[in-house]
């Protein structure tokens, strides 16, 4: 089957992709909408005419953010408390959620923490953050989406990093394995895209499906934890976008016509991305998935190791 395609590329803005568009009645939940290519997602979304809600563990952070994109859109956006490493502030967050749910963009994430940092639930921080919070917010939001009517997207804000390891099964909270920030990153940001291709397979015939992305290379608040002169090279690198392009494959994922009923795909600058073997020899900057990230088995057995987790820690999953 050929690659999706779209008219969107490295130097569109999200603002590109949503030019044209009217939202007017779309509901969105954009996680870590506080800052970044979080913030600028919300926007183009405002801009348009969405529904939006910006989910933030920072709540005054977040009300900063909703009052700047008002200002500029003529759009009021909401803000809600998440911590996404919080089992009960991802639940109270659903509770309080009311009506259905068109565009669930799980945007908020951790980027290479320096040592290894464990949730109250001795999960290690950056699968817990990126993925199984993530993971567990879906789950609970399941019912909203499906309630959309059909149409309804999760979009899995994934990165290039994936590529520095699968998810490894065996010792996925580093208990037995030394620990090492970058492939804490790639196995959390592998999961994302494994969430996707199962969320898809699972949930579609509920009028549900899930994309992952790579947004480009952005310098914004994630990078927070990376050594200061790794970030100082990243900076005058051609390679790297603004935040509102690192949003605009996001919203390729989100509203594009291409990707309409179609998931369990990792985009990157506006399209599918090419498939590259787990072996090959692929540098940070160089296009494509690892097949791992796409591997129907490897999803499954995520879903599934997820939701023992989730319920070993008292969470309530059907």
């Amino acid at each position: 089957m050929p690659r999706i395609t779209t008219p969107f590329g490295f130097d569109s803005t999200a603002d590109d992709v949503v030019a044209g568009r009217d939202l007017t009645g779309l509901r969105a939940v954009v996680t870590g909408g506080a800052s970044g290519i979080g913030r600028e997602t919300a926007r183009s979304l405002a801009r348009a005419g969405a529904d939006v809600t910006i989910a933030v563990r920072d709540v005054d952070a977040g009300q900063e953010a909703a009052d700047e994109i008002e200002a500029d859109t003529g759009r009021a956006v909401r803000v809600a408390p998440l911590d996404l490493t919080d089992l009960s502030s991802i639940a109270g967050f659903v509770d309080a959620w009311d009506g259905p749910l068109n565009l669930l963009i799980n945007n908020a994430g951790v980027m290479a923490v320096p040592e290894l940092r464990r949730t109250a639930y001795g999960w290690e921080l950056q699968f817990a953050t990126n993925h199984l919070g993530h993971f567990a917010l879906a789950l609970r939001l399941h019912d909203a989406l499906a309630a959309a009517g059909g149409g309804a997207r999760i979009v899995s804000v994934s990165s290039s990093g994936h590529r520095g390891s699968p998810v490894v099964f065996e010792d996925v909270d580093y208990e037995h394995r030394p620990y090492d920030p970058w492939s804490a990153y790639g196995q959390a940001k592998t999961a994302n895209v494994l969430f996707a291709v199962e969320a898809t397979r699972r949930w579609s015939e509920d009028g549900i499906v899930a994309n992952a992305l790579m947004p480009g290379g952005i310098m914004t608040n994630l990078q927070r934890f990376v050594p200061e002169e790794i970030k100082e090279g990243w900076k005058d690198s051609p390679a790297m976008k603004t935040p509102q392009q690192g949003a605009a494959t996001t919203m390729v994922a989100a509203i594009a016509p291409e990707f309409a009923g179609v998931g369990g795909k990792y985009l990157e600058n506006g399209s599918e991305a090419p498939v590259v073997a787990d072996d090959a020899d692929v540098a940070a900057e160089t296009a494509g998935v690892r097949q791992w990230a796409l591997d129907p088995a490897a999803a499954e057995r995520l879903w599934e190791l997820s939701l023992r987790k989730l319920r070993d820690a008292g969470y309530e999953v059907d």
